[in-house]
């Protein structure tokens, strides 16, 4: 009888381990989940914000059509991405063409003045903080995630319960290791 009772217990244990453990997972891949859709909030509010700051250079920078063709072209591109490698090619490309688009308004000191481009500038500046903000929450569940699936006992029951490590967010680019040097209202008198 007793030894019946040991055995029984000792199940309920292994049994409430398991699902404390399966718990904990689910949780963490609801975080990874919801760190990726925080990127994509802030990557869409970026691609939103992209057709106003060409509107606005196009008034300005008539014969630079080129330029903006291709930040118009990366913004689809950008918005269109689907996973986690896709969608950081896409942000890389993207980041690469707005720093040409600020070149090209660095040009144009009339353009640098107009109150509106100013402020679709910090608008800009706001979100790529956010956005910066979202890919480290992004990796820092991801690297929970991947922590507690690996090690041990977990890995026991993680991959037979179906949970597989996610993949962290970077930058592929070797031109977006280093942010595009790009002055504003900075002249010499």
């Amino acid at each position: 009888m007793l030894t019946t009772i040991i055995i029984v217990a000792v199940v309920v244990v292994l049994l409430l381990w398991g699902v404390a453990i399966y718990n904990r997972l689910v949780r963490l891949r609801m975080l990874v989940k919801e760190g990726f859709s925080g990127i994509t909030v802030q990557l869409r509010r970026r691609a939103d914000l992209v057709p106003n700051l060409v509107s606005t250079v196009e008034g300005y920078a008539a014969h630079e059509k080129g330029v903006l063709t291709e930040v118009t072209a990366h913004r689809a591109e950008a918005i269109n991405a689907g996973g986690v490698a896709a969608t950081a090619q896409a942000d890389a490309a993207f980041t690469g063409m707005l720093g040409r688009l600020m070149a090209v308004a660095e040009a144009y000191p009339e353009l640098k003045a107009d109150a509106n481009f100013r402020q679709l500038q910090g608008e800009l500046s706001e979100i790529e903080e956010q956005l910066q903000g979202a890919r480290r929450y992004y990796n820092a569940t991801v690297r929970d995630l991947n922590g507690t699936i690996q090690t041990f006992p977990n890995v026991l029951f993680a991959r037979p319960l179906g949970f597989s490590e996610a993949e962290f967010y970077t930058d592929t680019d070797a031109s977006i290791q280093q942010a595009p040097q790009v002055k504003f209202g900075t002249s010499a008198s």
